[in-house]
């Protein structure tokens, strides 16, 4: 599949996904095309400015008329609740953990008031930045997803399992319990058991290696929290697609091979 089918291939799953929805009369590009723009920087990572210079060399004939780089930001942020309708649903059992995700050295912590890291500890390593948490299915598929300051304890994402009280059962490491809080829908593993919860360990793996999600440039909370809204959408069409071009693979194969899709 050569980097230009894959586009298509993923322009096809966003508009079957979003349904039937008008442009705007003043919009240049259609609702499905700005979702498969932002799912394409989420794929390819780093400054957005570098990937708009290769969009528009590349492959700038698959879209009506691109708009300029700053305006195809806007819209992004503006319409990432987009990304919502891509996320799957809960199955019997679901995994949550959270992701710590640089954004600033350490040395140039506290230089300027609008820093939106915060110093937190990370795979044993301090990093200044954020935490994504991911709730996945059994699937591989990202349910829901929630971010926070990298300082804040992972009990903060109690929240994100708890929406979904009597819909599933939560498997989760010790660090989502919480003293004198009732453990609803969450199931705390003891090290070493429940290996089904190393399936989000690969997941997050994926995110670094292919997403190069372990560093963002972005300084703005909005521009944050867009980037991780297509990120997570990203996955289920990745998965989707892989089900699309393997027909002939088992309802048990979970076909989490995503590295081929990297640009």
């Amino acid at each position: 599949m050569t980097t230009e089918d894959f586009i298509i291939s993923l322009f096809c799953l966003v508009d079957d996904r979003r349904g039937k929805m008008s442009k705007r009369s003043d919009a240049n590009l259609y609702p499905s095309e700005l979702v498969t723009i932002g799912l394409l920087y989420a794929l390819k990572g780093g400054f957005f400015r570098a990937f708009y210079r290769w969009l528009k060399r590349d492959f700038e004939p698959l879209f009506v008329e691109l708009p300029d780089r700053t305006r195809i930001q806007r819209a992004l942020h503006v319409h990432r609740n987009w990304c919502d309708h891509l996320l799957a649903d809960p199955t019997f059992f679901t995994v949550i953990d959270t992701y710590g995700i640089e954004l600033i050295h350490p040395m140039r912590e506290g230089r300027s008031e609008q820093q939106v890291g915060k110093k937190g500890k990370s795979n044993r390593r301090w990093i200044v930045g954020i935490k994504l948490c991911w709730l996945i299915n059994d699937r591989g598929e990202v349910v829901a997803w929630d971010w926070d300051t990298a300082n804040v304890h992972d009990q903060t994402f109690r929240p994100l399992a708890h929406q979904f009280d009597e819909e599933t059962i939560v498997l989760s490491d010790f660090g989502f319990k919480k003293a004198g809080e009732a453990a609803l829908n969450l199931k705390f593993c003891e090290h070493k058991t429940w290996g089904e919860r190393m399936l989000i360990e690969t997941l997050l793996s994926l995110a670094t290696r292919v997403c190069r999600l372990k560093h963002l440039p972005q300084r703005r909370a909005i521009y944050l929290e867009t980037h991780l809204a297509f990120v997570s959408a990203l996955f289920n069409l990745l998965l989707a697609l892989n089900r699309f071009l393997e027909p002939q693979a088992g309802l048990d194969d979970r076909l989490l091979h995503i590295a081929q899709y990297a640009l």
